[in-house]
């Protein structure tokens, strides 16, 4: 039941995550139908619903599958690189060219403030991204990279308030130089470092 004729039940369910990130991210949430989504990934609804059970529920899990997941992808090319580093370099990307897989995001933020049946997996949604955030900046606080005293907590929403902010206010709507947002963006990392020590005596 759910499967696509000679397809696998985690093929079938692939298909129907990307058609919903393809959908939702083109027409928005509300401008969906669950009917469409099923025929673009060439399922009945009953197949669709066999797999999840609300609109709600295939928005938040295409967001998980196709969403823009930038820090995790970085650390995984790259696990030696300092958390300092990852942050500067995910903080560097937003400043380019609209990503379609941001417009997912967008969707799903949207619908959250207008649908409660969205708003409860987006909690838990944004709450994991803010809690393995914060557990990147306990690491960089423990390796002497940031400044003890932050709130892992803080840091993280700010973080957060950066990349999903970067989805809204995108570069054809405002835009600044790579140079000058990198430069900008190197003075926070700096201020969030561990305050200098008292000068040794001479």
């Amino acid at each position: 039941m759910g499967r696509i004729a000679g397809v696998s039940a985690a093929e079938t369910r692939e298909r129907l995550l990307r058609a919903a990130a393809d959908s939702f991210a083109e027409r928005g949430y509300d401008g969906t139908r669950v009917a469409d989504i099923a025929a673009a990934a060439g399922v009945s609804n009953g197949a669709l619903y066999a797999h999840f059970g609300s609109k709600a529920e295939l928005l938040v899990a295409a967001l998980r599958a196709h969403g823009r997941h930038l820090l995790a992808s970085l650390f995984v090319c790259d696990p030696g690189r300092s958390v300092t580093e990852l942050l500067l370099a995910v903080g560097r990307t937003l400043n380019r060219g609209r990503d379609p897989r941001g417009d997912l995001i967008v969707e799903a933020l949207v619908a959250a403030r207008r649908d409660e049946d969205v708003a409860g997996p987006m909690r838990d949604y944004v709450g994991e991204r803010a809690g393995w955030i914060a557990d990147l900046v306990r690491v960089a606080q423990a390796g002497g990279e940031l400044d003890g005293g932050l709130s892992p907590e803080a840091v993280a929403h700010f973080c957060l308030l950066l990349g999903m902010g970067s989805a809204l206010v995108t570069p054809d709507l405002h835009g600044v130089g790579d140079e000058e947002w990198g430069a900008l963006l190197s003075r926070i990392v700096t201020a969030l470092a561990p305050p200098a020590g008292p000068p040794e005596p001479g």
